[in-house]
């Protein structure tokens, strides 16, 4: 499945960011107890404001979209993006095949991994971090419990080798990446795993799909605040 000619092959050269999309099935489920019924609604709506941030940034200049779900795919395809199946063989497994879409697309752009649960996510805060990223042979920002990561980036030419799961950013470091934590990005760092997060990414401000399913959701009484 393709998004449109223009948001492919048709814009400035920049930035291609890859970002993962899990099955609807596997997405947010530590969000199961708050959100109920409406659990893939919100996985879907959250990835939908993250692709829409990073295709809405003057530095990038397509998005390639790695997921085996058809409803993500339809959705984020209709935003723009250019979508292409999960070979289901892991997270990494999965950025890496998106890394050689991109490299058939664009061969001399840079490269960058994008988590797709950014809801709060800013085109401006991520343009300083590309910014940034651009003056590293490889490099990445840290999600904001500095444990895992957000972002993970290489020049062109550059192997594209992410070590995201779990504790990634000791992992990032420790295969020399660049660690980029400048202030004013809050959007960047600011993925969405449990309620708490959410209510943080709700407090930075989050994209429309994401407010509309949270709407829906507390107009419900599903939404189970955090203690």
């Amino acid at each position: 499945m393709r998004g449109t000619e223009r948001s492919v092959l048709g814009r400035h050269s920049g930035w291609t960011i890859v970002v993962p999309v899990k099955t609807l099935v596997a997405a947010k489920t530590r969000l199961a107890a708050a959100t109920g019924p409406y659990r893939a609604a919100l996985a879907v709506a959250i990835a939908c404001d993250t692709v829409s941030a990073a295709l809405a940034c003057g530095d990038v200049a397509r998005v390639v979209v790695v997921t085996g779900d058809p409803v993500p795919a339809e959705a984020l395809a209709a935003l723009g993006a250019h979508v292409v199946p999960d070979p289901d063989a892991g997270l990494n497994a999965a950025l890496r095949f998106g890394g050689a879409e991109a490299v058939r697309l664009a061969p001399g752009d840079p490269i960058g991994a994008l988590q797709a649960d950014l809801p709060a996510l800013r085109p401006e805060e991520l343009g300083v971090a590309l910014a940034l990223a651009a003056d590293f042979d490889q490099s990445f920002v840290p999600d904001a419990a500095e444990i895992g990561t957000t972002f993970y980036g290489v020049r062109p030419g550059v192997a594209f080798a992410p070590r995201f799961g779990g504790e990634s950013r000791a992992r990032h470091l420790g295969g020399g990446a660049k660690e980029l934590t400048p202030d004013g990005i809050p959007s960047v760092r600011r993925d969405v795993d449990t309620p708490s997060d959410l209510e943080e990414a709700l407090a930075l401000g989050v994209g429309p799909h994401t407010a509309a399913v949270v709407k829906t959701l507390k107009e419900s009484s599903t939404w189970r605040t955090p203690s």
